[in-house]
């Protein structure tokens, strides 16, 4: 890695640190402020009316690493732009430095009677046990995320006038659209964005004061279907009974994914899957009573057999995502519906082959349709799951800088999410990452009230202050 403090000892890079942890901690405030005004962008991906906000998110980007001295600019994709900064500008062809990788889009606020207050209007919500919480749609995912990373560079360049490593930054704005503009940017851009290392922040710790770097993710595959019976909606007094209703159909495909036990009844669908013991929660500290807990459960639905732990670092789910058709409105209307619709995701682990479980849903789907009805499927996308290498040198420079910040041992932790761009680094550009994020499972991500800790936010940015010295 280039050294950009060639005569640094490491009392020097230590005095330089402690200076960027103290405007760190001088500078909360105004940091807050920042993120304030990225939060009030409503940069939506998935839905088309909000384009202009989400080309305003990255213009609002490109300005803040501009005013910071990258070398920053938007770049048009067929979808939204992505952001690419280079500090300094040599970095763009150096393959030494670290690519940080973020995204400024976020889900969409619906349902948004169930916020507490408007979901793109940031404010500090006051937990009760001394925790200080910013409330907003992306305040975790992955705003607060991102500029983490973002204010720690700003503090190394307002102490020192540098970075420690040579830094590219990378935000894109479809990631909760599933990334389709990703893998062809990465292609026309891969000279551009190969680096020693990729660092990737919208992961979580294990819980408050405990942090974690993410060593294994889950995959993903997505599915939308439409099942189709009659040619036309359909009176139910005239037609109700000897008529097919799709809803009907659909429905009991859905309910057949999955027998009395939870597992998965797709044929084939578990080839490349191990099957490992059941996940000791004590070693990982993962506490997954409390995980049902804190949204109202308690007893496991996933596979019988499996801590909750395994069912979500290492087996695979299923889920209907969302499933739509005939009347909905207020009131009643007698109607048997032409149509029914359904959108689904898998998490997938291990050896399993994305494109090889979507022909074998499809199959499964098709081999239940009765006569006189039909089925098409939208295509679908994803990437498989992946498993980051826990002895690589910059993993463990990275937990020793968190275990400065934190004063303990960073947890290696399997996750039951996805992170598409991660597998592309991987498999395109031979690229390992540092999943490290201060998310906690109770930050409403996707969900109403969103919310990211102060101290998430506080002690994320000191941490990457730490890391990058760390890397250096």
């Amino acid at each position: 890695m280039t050294d950009l403090f060639p005569l640094a000892t490491d009392a020097v890079m230590s005095h330089a640190l402690d200076r960027v942890l103290s405007t760190i901690d001088g500078g909360l405030d105004q940091s807050c402020r920042r993120l304030f005004d990225l939060l009030r962008i409503p940069s939506v991906s998935t839905d088309p009316a909000f384009d202009a906000e989400c080309w305003r998110a990255a213009h609002w980007m490109v300005a803040e690493l501009s005013d910071l001295g990258f070398a920053a600019s938007v770049r048009p994709t067929t979808g939204k732009p992505m952001v690419v900064a280079h500090w300094p500008l040599a970095a763009a062809t150096d393959r030494s430095g670290v690519l940080f990788y973020g995204h400024y889009d976020v889900q969409p606020p619906d349902p948004l009677e169930l916020w507490e207050t408007a979901p793109f209007e940031p404010w500090f919500r006051d937990a009760g046990d001394g925790r200080r919480q910013i409330v907003a749609r992306g305040a975790s995912d992955d705003k607060g995320q991102l500029m983490t990373f973002v204010e720690a560079c700003r503090a190394w360049i307002a102490e020192t006038g540098d970075l420690p490593v040579p830094v590219t930054i990378l935000l894109e704005g479809e990631e909760e659209t599933g990334s389709p503009s990703l893998a062809p940017f990465l292609d026309a851009h891969k000279d551009e964005l190969t680096k020693s290392i990729a660092l990737v922040c919208d992961t979580t710790m294990l819980a408050p004061g405990r942090p974690a770097i993410t060593a294994s993710l889950r995959g993903i595959w997505f599915e939308e279907l439409t099942v189709t019976g009659p040619d036309r909606d359909l009176h139910s007094g005239l037609y109700g009974g000897p008529a097919h209703n799709p809803i009907r159909v659909l429905s009991r495909i859905l309910a057949a994914l999955h027998d009395d036990t939870g597992r998965i009844a797709i044929p084939h669908f578990y080839d490349g899957v191990a099957s490992p013991g059941a996940g000791d929660e004590t070693a990982t500290g993962f506490d997954g009573a409390a995980l049902l807990a804190g949204v109202g459960l308690s007893v496991p639905a996933g596979e019988a057999g499996f801590s909750i732990q395994d069912q979500l670092w290492t087996r695979p789910s299923c889920d209907v995502n969302g499933i739509w058709g005939g009347y909905t409105a207020d009131g009643s209307k007698t109607v048997i519906p032409s149509q029914a619709h359904a959108k689904l995701s898998f998490r997938l682990v291990g050896g399993q082959d994305p494109a090889a479980i979507s022909d074998r849903f499809r199959v499964f789907v098709q081999d239940r349709l009765p006569a006189d009805c039909t089925v098409r499927f939208r295509p679908g996308g994803g990437g498989p799951g992946l498993t980051v290498d826990a002895t690589n040198p910059a993993m463990v420079k990275a937990r020793a800088a968190l275990h400065d910040e934190f004063g303990c041992d960073a947890a290696l932790i399997g996750a039951g999410f996805s992170i598409p761009i991660v597998t592309q680094f991987k498999h395109v550009f031979e690229m390992d990452s540092l999943l490290i994020g201060f998310a906690l499972d109770d930050d409403c991500v996707h969900s109403p009230n969103e919310k990211y800790d102060l101290a998430s936010f506080h002690r994320g940015t000191r941490s990457w202050a730490r890391v990058l010295a760390a890397l250096a």
